[in-house]
């Protein structure tokens, strides 16, 4: 059985941050889940020059290790290294801060005027506790318990 998932968030934050900070990347996200029969460790990495394959896998063999020596996982799992993508997901109040001012597609967990989804430019106060995305001449407050989803907005 996954040990909590927070506590293996945190034991694993603390033992590659500094490793990965050095190599030149912030940690963007990390998930520990179970996918079908297997569990996953997802360490999703960024950086102003943005992610490519190689910052990847440079990551991945620099994490490896320390992640064996701290073992903060009881079960076998994958180690997945990854970028956030052009429609990064926008999942903690860091994100909601990082993304402001970015063009955002917000799901909501129940309707605001009978309206679940809105795309607009992101903004909030100071703790992301309010999220506001402005549609045109609209404005739409959200409190950061009311989003299901938030991601990246981008039209191809």
């Amino acid at each position: 059985m996954a040990k909590g998932g927070g506590k293996v968030i945190a034991a694993v934050r603390e033992a590659i941050s500094d490793t990965v900070h050095e190599l030149g990347f912030e940690i963007w996200d990390i998930e520990f889940k179970k996918i079908g029969a297997d569990f996953h460790l997802t360490i999703t990495i960024d950086s102003e020059n943005g992610v490519d394959i190689d910052d990847c896998e440079t990551v991945h063999r620099a994490i490896d290790p320390l992640l064996d020596e701290v073992d903060p996982i009881e079960e076998a799992y994958y180690l997945d290294v990854s970028s956030p993508g052009l429609e990064r997901d926008i999942r903690t109040k860091e994100h909601f801060l990082a993304c402001a001012g970015e063009k955002v597609s917000v799901k909501l967990f129940a309707p605001i005027n009978k309206r679940k989804e809105f795309v607009g430019i992101l903004s909030t106060n100071e703790d992301a506790s309010v999220i506001t995305v402005t549609e045109g001449e609209n404005r739409y407050e959200f409190k950061f318990g009311d989003i299901a989803k938030a991601n990246i907005h981008c039209e191809f």
